[in-house]
């Protein structure tokens, strides 16, 4: 027989956090964020209200924990240090690319952070600006370094970023919403998606190439 885990206050403190945090997403996921409300939340987790504003001092503070554990800009944050470090900042077009293949796959399979978009671009927010903030600080990290290694050509390295960003979150969202392609591209076909992967990266291609 494998040993008992000790099922004490500290355990069962985190997993009610975590339970907590996971019914964020469910709410968001069926209600949207107008849903997120304590009662709503609480019934979700299967949890007494009071264990939110016990574990996160507030509504806002739990729904700040969720947002921050699954943005994709916050967690590829780390990755994208090491990349800086390990190309001493010398090759910015593949971190970029790295970044953006990685938000397909990432905002495309992640309905949660679909909706935490739509949020974003609805209403104004306290926790969605200081995200965007966030988002913001990494790509001046990035950007700073491409200025560097394009000698400031005349290579608008934001601009394009910017539109590939914005296209990439308008792909992925006509596709959960509609069953019609995009310029006759499906990218919930594999062939589809290959294609607009393909398409981000021979933008930067040119872009650096000018």
């Amino acid at each position: 027989m494998g040993r008992k885990i000790y099922q004490g206050k500290i355990n069962n403190k985190e997993r009610s956090k975590q339970k907590l945090i996971n019914a964020v997403g469910k709410i968001l996921k069926v209600k949207g964020y107008t849903g997120l409300t304590a009662t709503n939340i609480a019934k979700a987790a299967g949890l007494s209200r009071r264990l939110i504003t016990m574990y996160f001092d507030s509504v806002d503070d739990l729904i700040e924990t969720y947002v921050r554990d699954r943005d994709f800009w916050s967690t590829a944050a780390s990755k994208t240090d090491e990349m800086i470090a390990i190309t001493e900042g010398r090759d910015t077009k593949e971190i970029i690319n790295y970044l953006l293949q990685n938000q397909i796959d990432n905002f495309y399979n992640n309905p949660e952070m679909q909706k935490l978009i739509l949020w974003e671009i609805s209403t104004k927010s306290k926790i969605m600006y200081e995200v965007c903030q966030e988002r913001e600080h990494l790509g001046t990290k990035v950007f700073e370094l491409t200025d560097k290694e394009l000698n400031n050509k005349d290579i608008d390295v934001r601009a394009v970023t910017a539109l590939l960003v914005a296209g990439i979150y308008y792909m992925v969202l006509h596709s959960q919403s509609t069953d019609t392609t995009f310029c006759e591209i499906d990218i919930d076909e594999p062939e589809g998606m290959k294609r607009i992967k393909n398409a981000v990266s021979l933008i930067l291609d040119k872009t650096y190439n000018n």
